[in-house]
């Protein structure tokens, strides 16, 4: 746990000290038109592979979209979406989808108690942190620290980027956070935690 709280502490610090400037909520939502055929009109995207972005912090929308442009964190089709974005065109498209309301999904009743108790109070006896400590209770996430918001979001969607942060396929988490709670947990556990925030407000 000390540990979790060093590293957690860090990744804080790391991220307050890079907050992007205020973006434009207007400039935003006439940017974000190359981006609603994949995550919707309303950044509530409906396919699961896509992720939501309504209701994100903007500062991490802003930092993921700086590192896709990058290459710090690959995806095909994003890594040449952000190559021409500005540091101006992120911040707004940030405050536009963080202006937005995420449209909540449903969790696989199967699925409710398990990923409840993990994202709740983790798994002690494999060193998997509670996730709640930094999301939040209702998946809010931390806006300043830049964690980001998982209440509502696609199951598919946070089921994938748990694997490749458990994998390393995607490593720009601040003090490899991620990295470290991903690889600790199993598949079952990355289904059920998924499932659980699908549903979670």
């Amino acid at each position: 746990m000390k540990k979790f709280l060093t590293i957690a502490a860090f990744a804080v610090c790391s991220a307050v000290g890079a907050t992007h400037a205020a973006g434009d909520v207007e400039a935003g939502k006439a940017k974000a038109a190359m981006c609603m055929a994949c995550h919707g009109q309303d950044g509530n995207s409906a396919a699961p592979n896509f992720p939501k972005l309504a209701g994100q912090g903007a500062d991490y929308i802003a930092k993921q979209l700086s590192d896709f442009k990058s290459g710090a964190r690959t995806d095909a089709t994003m890594n040449g979406m952000a190559a021409a974005l500005t540091d101006e065109d992120m911040a707004n498209l940030g405050a536009f989808y963080a202006s937005q309301t995420v449209k909540v999904g449903t969790a696989a009743e199967d699925k409710v108690e398990a990923g409840q108790a993990l994202y709740r109070a983790g798994n002690p006896a494999s060193g998997v942190s509670a996730c709640t400590a930094c999301h939040g209770p209702t998946g809010a996430g931390n806006p300043l620290a830049k964690f980001p918001s998982l209440g509502g979001q696609h199951a598919d969607y946070v089921a994938a980027q748990l694997k490749n942060f458990r994998s390393g396929a995607r490593a720009n988490d601040a003090g490899s956070m991620m990295r470290a709670i991903a690889k600790k947990m199993t598949d079952t556990e990355i289904d059920a935690v998924s499932q659980y925030v699908q549903g979670l407000h």
